[in-house]
This record gives structure tokens, sequence and C-alpha cells, in this order.
């Protein structure tokens, strides 16, 4: 190695632990194969070891980022040894180890060339510019082959990718909404400083590289597990289900939940197996902890919600600003607490003067969501945005018809409460209904603190 090299590489080698710097220099060895006497890894080397977990684009964005490396004579990428000349000659020993320095262990500064190097076409020569639908594809290509891995190493947690939604609209969704976060310029392109940004706010870009490149090149790192993507799956029929969530859009909203990936996700209600009934519904989602609520309309839009809290049947709003709506289809997003008021949750049945369904956000009569106790019918009301959380409509139509529904545990399930006290309950709890109608006309509560007396004990 020349000093420029070895300066160089050495600073890359100091980001890995003493027992990991050995298996980072000894991958290019690997790569060679039989006889180890090349000097560069030509693009079959990287196709070869990488197999059918990428997609035969994927494989070369890769060869070509690892290419763009500076290669340690002091000339710059795209410069003879950079995305010109060296995207035909090959990869060397001290362009691998910078690449997978960069890719593992690198900043946002260092993986942005990197990613504008696997996002331009093939075959166009090197640009300082990128347009946003050549990111698009990348992250594409990026997810299509995350998701092999995900299934060729048995990491579904337990989900089952035959009976879920279409992995390929998933992936083309989330995409879009990763590249949503893209400042481009007013052309729609992105330099270098864009892409650093963007790689920077957005974490899955990283992490979803890294898994690309470790399981791809064969880099397995000691005591270092490969990132959990999905949350665990427990207790589902899937012999008689097909899921409306599909893995990519799992792999979106599950970073968005508190408990994130330790909590098993379990299916409380489905039309397709429990049929279409509220009561059923609120027999299966009540007391279960946070919970998923996901539907489907009539005119194919795909949108939910996430409860924070377990749900109780009550006229009163419950819940807490961990909440959130969300939209799966046509557009995969979020829309979070905004602070204007507290209509986090609303559940409530059977009562004459108070509204009787399923609401998240708004108020009475203009929920963000609204399900209905007459099962089948909902309303999705923003004139422009939902006040609570910000979020525009989510169904098709305003008032939608529900076309499919499903529930989802998806945090740990409240702790079973005790049998002292259950007896002392308020005059005031015995009617729930009269006591939101207090509430909300003033009315002070005299009573609160009268107990039922309790029944003796024979």
């Amino acid at each position: 190695m020349g000093n420029t090299e070895s300066v160089t590489v050495q600073k890359r080698l100091a980001r890995f632990r003493p027992d990991e710097r050995p298996l980072i220099e000894g991958v290019f060895e690997r790569l060679q194969g039989d006889g180890g006497s090349a000097k560069v890894l030509t693009l079959e080397r990287f196709k070869s070891s990488m197999g059918d977990m990428a997609s035969d684009s994927m494989k070369r964005r890769v060869y070509r980022a690892a290419c763009c490396v500076e290669s340690g004579d002091g000339a710059a990428p795209g410069s003879g040894s950079g995305s010109g000349k060296a995207a035909t000659s090959g990869v060397s020993r001290h362009q691998l180890v910078v690449f997978l320095a960069d890719v593992l262990r690198g900043t946002a500064e260092e993986r942005a060339p990197l990613v504008l190097a696997m996002s331009q076409q093939e075959g166009a020569g090197h640009s300082e510019v990128v347009a946003r639908e050549q990111v698009s594809q990348f992250l594409q290509d990026v997810l299509s082959a995350v998701v092999q891995i995900l299934a060729h190493r048995g990491r579904l947690q337990g989900w089952r990718l035959d009976r879920m939604g279409e992995v390929s609209v998933g992936i083309k969704l989330l995409a879009e909404q990763m590249c949503s976060e893209l400042k481009a310029s007013e052309q729609g392109t992105c330099d270098v400083g864009c892409l650093e940004d963007w790689v920077f706010r957005v974490s899955q870009v990283a992490t979803y590289l890294e898994l690309l490149v470790s399981e791809g090149l064969g880099v397995v790192l000691p005591n270092r597990p490969p990132p959990t993507l999905l949350p665990p799956c427990r207790e589902t029929p899937w012999s008689q289900l097909k899921c409306l969530l599909d893995l990519p859009t799992l792999m979106f909203l599950a970073p968005q939940l508190p408990d994130r990936y330790s909590a098993p996700w379990r299916l409380l209600f489905s039309t397709q197996l429990h049929g279409e009934s509220f009561s059923r519904m609120v027999a299966g989602l009540t007391r279960r902890g946070p919970t998923l609520l996901l539907i489907r309309d009539s005119r194919g839009h795909v949108f939910g919600a996430f409860a924070s809290q377990a749900w109780e049947v009550k006229p009163q709003f419950q819940g807490d600003s961990r909440c959130f709506l969300f939209t799966v289809s046509p557009q995969l997003q979020v829309y979070t607490a905004t602070g204007y008021n507290q209509h986090f949750m609303y559940l409530n049945q059977n009562q004459q003067t108070m509204p009787n369904g399923l609401g998240m956000g708004g108020q009475h009569g203009y929920f963000g969501l609204w399900l209905d106790s007459d099962f089948g019918r909902g309303h999705s009301r923003a004139r422009p945005k939902c006040t609570t959380y910000g979020s525009p409509q989510l169904s098709g139509d305003e008032d939608f018809t529900l076309d499919y529904v499903e529930v989802w545990a998806v945090g740990k399930p409240p702790e079973t409460e005790g049998e002292e006290g259950e007896g002392k309950r308020s005059v005031l709890d015995m009617d729930p209904e009269v006591r939101a109608i207090m509430e909300m006309t003033g009315k002070t509560l005299h009573s609160q603190g009268l107990r039922e007396p309790e029944e003796d004990q024979d």
C-alpha cells in the first residue's frame, strides 16, 4: 500500500473494534475467490457474492458506488479511477475497505456520494446531480433487496409474505414516502448536499443500506446483530386471513409506535374472520392495550389510526398525544398530534344522547376518522385539516363505505386490575352518559366523591 492509501484505510479501519478489523480487511480476498491474484474485483464477483438477495440492477448500483471511491492515488471520483474508468476496470482493495467503512460506520457526509453514485443512471457517466425520480428508483431496488434478505434469512418474525398485501405496491409507496423528505431543487434534482441532509434526517436510508451491503457481501461482524425491522407477530390464523398490511408498510409503521419492535402484534379483529359487527369489534379491542386500526374503503383507499392506550367504552375523549392517524394508499403518511386539543380517542355504544361509534381527532360530527356503530359507514372530515392531528381527508370520499377492517394489538396489554375497590364506584360512574353531559355543560360534579355502598359478602 502507498502512504496515501495506508493512511486513509487505517483511519477507516479505526472505526471498527480490533476483532472486527480482520473481517473487513478479509472481504477483498474472499470476494476474489479461488486464486486470489487479481488486483481488483469485477462486477461479476459482486454479483456472485450477492446471489439472489438483490436484483441485477441493485448489484450494479453497489458495484458502481464502490468504484466511485477515491482509489488512493489522489485521483478524485470520475477522474480516471472514480466513477468513470473504475466502473469498467474494477474495485481495488483500498476502495472496498473505504466503501465498507463508509456504508457500515460512516457519516451522512460520507454516505451521500455513495447514494449519488447508486442513484445515477447506468452508463450515463458521473454527474453532480440526480433527479428525484432516480433516487426513488434506487430506493425501490434497496427495499426490494431488504425484503428478500428478511425472507431468505428467516427474519420475518412470524409474518407471512404470501398472506399479506402486495410487496411491490408497498415498496413503491415506501420509496415515495422516503423521497418526500428530499429537499430537491426547483428543477427536481438533488446534489450531494441535498442527499447528505436527507441521509442525516431519514435514518432508514443508512439502516437499509447497511443491511444490504453487510448481508450481500457477507460482512458479518461479531456481537453486532442485524437491525430489527419488523415487530414479532403472534397468534395469527394465517390460513384463514389475507392481511391488509404489506411488509414495507409494516416496516414504515412499526418504528412510529412507542413500543417499536418490542411487543408482539396480535390480530384482535378482522371483518374477514369476525364479520361486519361493531359489537364484535368493540369486544375485540377494548382493554387490550395499544391498538392499530386499519381500514380499506369502497374506493380502495387504505388508512387507519394508532391508539396509544387501551380503549374504554365511554362518552368522553380518551388517549394521549402519542396517538396518530395515517394513510397507506394512495400515499404512505403519518399525522401526529398538533396540540390544538385532546380529542385523541373516542368509543361509545348503546347510548341515546351521545354519538355511538369509534372516532379519532376533530369533534363530534367532524372526526378525523369515524366509524359509525351502524357498521359499514364512516367519515373523515377535514376542512381543511383535522384539528387534533393535522390530517387531511383520509378516505376516498368524506362519507365512506367500509370494505375491510383489521384491528391489531401492538403493545403490552394492560395489567389486570385487582379486586380491591371494585365496588367503590362513584354514583356518576354508574351512568357515564349523564356525567359526560354534565361535564360538557360545565356543571359541578358534587357526587364525584360519593360511592355506592359495598354489597354484603355472604
